[in-house]
């Protein structure tokens, strides 16, 4: 994939690239709850995000990240 690192995001039909601080870089996603919680699962799970990025660059299958609890 391209750089910077980031994952996409969707919700409701909305699609967002965001990186891996949970900031939207391309896209919109226009409910501010679900903004806040794909910052506090970017930030939680930024390690996994970090692994599986290293992953695609060589690759190599992503392993599955879990949801927000």
């Amino acid at each position: 994939d391209h750089n910077p690192p980031h994952f996409h995001a969707e919700h409701q039909g909305q699609d967002a690239l965001v990186d891996f601080d949970g900031r939207i870089l391309e896209g919109e996603i226009d409910s501010s709850t679900a903004r806040k919680l794909i910052r506090q699962w970017a930030r939680l799970r930024r390690s996994d995000l970090e692994t599986n990025w290293n992953r695609a660059k060589q690759l190599k299958a992503l392993l599955q990240i879990p949801p927000l609890e």
